[in-house]
């Protein structure tokens, strides 16, 4: 019975890292349905941005109140699960504080690790009264109601319930080193937990015992929970901005790409020795998609930009659109994307690993034509995320399919693309016409 609570231990890590890395494979795959991509480009650059986007969240702070108050959070959270590997050393080998030799500087982590707490308390009030009393605009739009509201609330009360926790354990555990229990030798510096002591005041040595052990449990059950309910949440992003910022674009932001097949077929005819009647060198083979109108139409960058999205809405926040009433959200496009991902995941799981037709796609189910074109393709959206994710690629392949393989386009850019093709500018003028504007006064 004595190895009883560390074979339990045992059991619970096991199984929560476990799901972990089932969840996490589920991830890989879906975001491996994407269409490769070429993001060959400077490493050197994609490391600095990683650094300074992800790592250094510069650009968090370009709103400085609920950037430095992410800030707080984003490294409280970090930081403070330094002490889950104390955690769970101890809960393995049955030690307690098994850093407590280090002396100072271990006295020095504990300080640090409790001031971080209460500062993450602190921002998660003053972030849950921006979502729910203040009610920012940008929280309220159409696409946040239901499970994405839940969700970030939910967050919020986890993150509150786990600083609790924590502090409550040094609280107890603080308690038991100054009544000299056995194994709660003196360690660790206690600046906030300390002056809970008064609410253990009284209490038996058994009984803060059964709160200091409690406290324990529930803080390392709740991480291991938090750590799985990730996948189902918009906090993905913690472990997805890095890689995200690392592949983001580091091109020219207004730069479109060419379709490759288009791009050979205008050199053929601007080539003056190609014959257009000549036979191909080898048989055509049917001719690839122009455009997306599912998932499986987009890139992987652009899959793992969707499963990024921290639901923030500072890009719709952005979107000279959106801010005309306009139907276009950005954030609903990232979202609207990996909502159809998972869709079509949990098909494949239904069928054995392949994809059985489902009658729906992205474009029209889940985003509307009138969405697409509201988009002034002005790069506001990408500009303002801050974690490198870029709508505005899905939105333009999506418009390719339309245009090119529907012919859907609007009535106004069909007439534009017309007089491109028979007069070589967007008007509707003869060629011989078209400096005629200088002769007028």
């Amino acid at each position: 019975m004595e190895y009883l609570p560390n074979i339990l231990f045992t059991i619970l890590l096991v199984a929560g890292i476990g799901y972990f890395a089932k969840n996490v494979a589920r991830l890989r795959r879906n975001i491996n349905l994407g269409r490769d991509v070429d993001i060959s480009g400077d490493s050197s650059i994609r490391w600095k941005n990683m650094a300074k986007i992800a790592l250094g969240q510069t650009k968090m702070v370009v709103r400085p109140i609920a950037g430095i108050l992410h800030v707080i959070v984003y490294v409280g959270f970090i930081i403070i699960n330094i002490e889950v590997l104390e955690i769970i050393i101890d809960g393995i080998f049955g030690t307690h504080r098994i850093f407590a030799p280090l002396g100072v500087v271990y006295d020095f982590l504990i300080g640090s690790f409790e001031i971080l707490a209460i500062l993450v308390v602190v921002a998660v009030v003053v972030f849950w009264i921006r979502r729910n009393i203040i009610r920012l605009k940008r929280f309220i739009k159409p696409e946040m109601e239901g499970w994405p509201k839940k969700d970030g609330n939910l967050i919020l009360y986890i993150e509150l319930v786990l600083m609790t926790l924590f502090l409550t354990m040094n609280g107890a555990d603080f308690q038991l080193q100054q009544l000299g229990v056995d194994p709660y030798v003196e360690a660790g510096f206690f600046p906030v937990s300390q002056f809970l002591s008064v609410l253990f005041q009284g209490m038996s040595e058994a009984s803060l015992i059964m709160v200091e052990r409690t406290a324990w449990w529930l803080h390392i059950i709740g991480i291991l929970l938090f750590l799985n309910y990730l996948y189902y949440s918009k906090h993905l992003h913690i472990l997805l901005a890095f890689p995200n910022t690392y592949y983001g674009n580091i091109g020219p932001k207004g730069k479109f790409k060419n379709l490759e097949s288009v791009t050979q077929e205008v050199k053929l005819m601007m080539d003056p020795e190609a014959n257009p009647y000549a036979a191909p060198a080898e048989e055509a083979s049917e001719p690839e998609k122009f455009g997306a109108s599912d998932v499986m139409d987009l890139n992987w960058v652009q899959l793992l930009n969707a499963y990024t999205c921290t639901e923030c809405g500072r890009c719709t926040s952005e979107c000279p659109a959106n801010q005309t009433g306009k139907k276009l959200s950005p954030r609903k496009i990232m979202m609207d994307t990996r909502d159809r991902l998972e869709e079509v995941g949990k098909n494949m799981e239904a069928n054995k690993g392949s994809y059985v037709d489902d009658g729906k796609q992205l474009l029209g189910d889940y985003i509307t034509n009138e969405e697409l074109w509201a988009c002034t393709s002005c790069n506001a959206c990408v500009e303002a995320c801050p974690v490198s994710i870029d709508p505005l690629s899905i939105i333009m392949d999506m418009r390719q399919f339309l245009v090119m393989e529907q012919s859907a386009a609007p009535t106004d850019l069909n007439n534009m693309m017309g007089n491109i093709e028979n007069n070589g500018a967007p008007w509707p003028f003869n060629q011989m016409d078209r400096l005629n504007w200088k002769d007028e006064s």
